[in-house]
């Protein structure tokens, strides 16, 4: 059995989410909370680590309200925050195409999508709420693509088949978080939120089981400080660099996330990582991330390669007859917009088969020459220039000349800290927005799905919950102990890496893991494959903290230390993930087991034994990691096979 790896704990469920009605839950659960008085708030101090979509939302929104908003981030600015690469759109139950679209649509085809592995309560808000974040991004000036007559328009993404993604040609992501930022300084300049860029959280101030501040290091001077406040925020983003190779920007870590995990935060579902199907392939060992081609242009390209193995002709050259447009072969209801997990595992499979194109076959074409008939080279052009642009600076190639040539790649992770109905952890007043919680996508995420789920915790939900636990906990000044304590153990940690002086770079043991996750843990995982990287993966750790070397001091400007911190944390990360892949015996959404398919190689869940969510538990270095199980009830989308054939 699997359970040599872990120990089972007693069961969690979410005590916050209403009954009755789904379609009354948030309203009840909003009627129910206790507010704070507006002169009260601004005696009130609320900490926010990040200052993405989800994170530059909230701090606006708290400010807004007149909370003491303290918020922090790594990057020089917060324009400069992931979120800021998202391309092809945010989704939102408008129904301005009238094509028969609603919140229980959007509701519906969420569940669906996540491979019925995610809550109903909080899918159907987010479904809900999505409306108002088009009027709200709107209001603020958010340049989202129109119709000739001056409408908003929509185009489609995978895994539905109406139109619902409103987008800002490839470049949603950064037009929605000018957005947020604007909305943030504006609380900046108002004096409501405190500011401080290029600050990095190391670890977690607790008083009596309580989340009551961080410690951080200034990265520009190596100064250690701590922050005290009545309630924590995490909006720290998701943990797929864990690969090594993904979408994800270099910086983006996992480390505040698991710094709460080892003070008690549970960590849910780590396994569920999302591969996009629309990425550039690699090119070589020099690479240190991998570029995203948005899922919007599988609204008009066609994704195919030859029939015949070993194919290397020129694309144009490749007669009609002799292409396998496969998506549309297989999936002839959905085609190229099946969701991401399908078409990444479809990807593989002709690859593995041989017929993948590009250097070393790892590539299929996905081939514009149909649209660009169709609709005209301008009209394209007006719709994804920019990404044409991009993908031509870096592969040389010109997309309106020949096919695009994409390859599966690590893109977003739905695991994350456990959080209920209110987004707060198992740590009281610890808080956990955007893709740093588990809480809305399931096993797989559908595309244009992120920006909706960040904008709404940040925006509409935690601002209606956070109110709630600072009312009910009337707190008193964070004793001096448990902040010496908290910086103590950052220093301590510090000093440790600095002192191991070995002979190999972090980056080498950063690649070295990465390659373990991609190879046993990536697209596809076997019982064999993944017990072979549950022995790989804690002799590589020992390694790394006798032989790395972190050159400089940790009072300066040290991007080595700063790497090495991350990578020491990805290694326990990478251990959970494999434990709790390893766990999961059934095939669902972005974690797919060899041993667990149908006759046709599609994913075969197991919905008696798999209906939960996995939430671990930190039992300290040496401990085996304690699972909780949160059953999940399916009232109103009942699980079925997930089919889009």
């Amino acid at each position: 059995m699997y359970d040599d790896f872990h120990d089972s704990g007693a069961p969690i469920a979410d005590a916050k989410a209403p009954a009755g009605p789904i379609e009354d839950r948030w309203t009840t659960r909003k009627f129910d909370a206790k507010q704070v008085n507006p002169a009260n708030k601004r005696k009130k101090k609320i900490i926010i680590i990040g200052t993405g979509l989800a994170g530059g939302a909230a701090g606006a929104t708290l400010g807004e309200a007149g909370y003491h908003v303290v918020q922090f981030c790594f990057q020089d600015s917060p324009r400069r925050a992931h979120s800021i690469a998202a391309q092809g759109g945010i989704n939102a139950a408008k129904n301005y195409r009238n094509d028969g679209d609603s919140v229980y649509r959007l509701f519906y085809e969420t569940v669906k999508g996540g491979d019925f592995r995610s809550r109903e309560s909080n899918v159907y808000r987010l479904a809900d709420i999505s409306r108002n974040i088009i009027d709200q991004c709107v209001a603020q000036g958010v340049p989202f693509a129109r119709e000739y007559g001056g409408l908003l328009d929509n185009r489609s993404f995978g895994g539905t088949q109406v139109s619902r993604t409103f987008y800002a040609r490839g470049q949603t992501g950064q037009q929605l978080l000018l957005g947020a930022y604007q909305a943030l300084m504006r609380q900046v300049e108002a004096g409501n939120v405190e500011l401080h860029p290029r600050h990095e959280m190391l670890d977690l101030i607790m008083e009596d089981g309580r989340a009551r501040g961080v410690v951080v290091r200034n990265l520009i001077n190596g100064e250690i400080e701590h922050h005290t406040a009545d309630a924590v925020v995490l909006a720290s983003g998701g943990y797929g660099n864990v690969y090594f190779l993904s979408t994800n920007a270099m910086g983006s870590n996992v480390t505040a996330s698991w710094r709460a995990h080892r003070h008690g935060a549970l960590f849910a579902n780590p396994c569920y990582t999302q591969i996009h199907p629309t990425c550039i392939p690699v090119s070589g060992d020099h690479q240190s991330k991998l570029t995203l081609m948005s899922e919007s242009l599988r609204n008009d390209g066609r994704v195919w390669v030859p029939k015949k193995g070993g194919d290397t002709r020129k694309p144009a050259d490749i007669p009609e007859d002799e292409r396998d447009y496969y998506l549309e072969r297989i999936y002839p209801s959905f085609g190229n917009l099946v969701p991401r997990d399908i078409a990444s595992r479809a990807a593989k499979n002709v690859c593995d088969e041989g017929r993948g194109v590009g250097p070393g076959g790892l590539g299929v074409y996905l081939d514009f020459a149909d649209a660009i008939d169709r609709l005209g080279r301008d009209k394209v052009e007006a719709k994804y220039g920019n990404l044409f642009e991009m993908y031509e600076r870096i592969t040389g190639e010109n997309p309106y000349d020949t096919p695009m040539r994409i390859y599966p790649a690590v893109h977003y992770t739905m695991g994350g800290l456990w959080v209920d109905y209110d987004l707060e952890s198992t740590i009281p007043g610890l808080f956990v927005i955007g893709e740093a919680n588990f809480s809305d996508h399931g096993a797989n995420r559908l595309g244009a799905s992120a920006l909706m789920q960040g904008l709404a915790d940040g925006y509409f939900v935690l601002p209606n919950t956070i109110g709630d636990y600072i009312a009910r906990n009337a707190l008193g000044p964070v004793a001096e102990s448990a902040v010496a304590e908290a910086e103590e153990r950052v220093r301590t940690r510090i000093e440790k890496l600095l002192s191991i002086d070995g002979d190999r770079s972090v980056d080498s043991f950063h690649r070295e893991l990465g390659h373990i996750m991609w190879e046993y843990c990536g697209m596809e995982r076997t019982e064999e494959g993944l017990r072979k990287a549950l022995s790989l993966i804690p002799e590589l750790r020992k390694e790394f903290w006798t032989r790395v070397k972190v050159t400089g001091k940790g009072e300066e400007l040290n991007q080595q230390l700063e790497k090495a911190g991350r990578v020491a944390d990805f290694f326990e990360l990478a251990e959970l993930m494999v434990i709790d892949a390893l766990h999961r015996t059934e095939s669902c959404g972005g974690h797919f087991r060899a041993e667990s398919q149908d006759d046709d190689g599609e994913a075969k869940r197991d919905d008696d034994g798999f209906s939960y969510v996995a939430a671990w538990e930190w039992a300290g270095e040496d401990g085996r990691p304690v699972l909780h199980k949160e059953a999940l009830e399916f009232e109103y989308v009942k699980p079925t096979q997930r089919s889009y054939k």
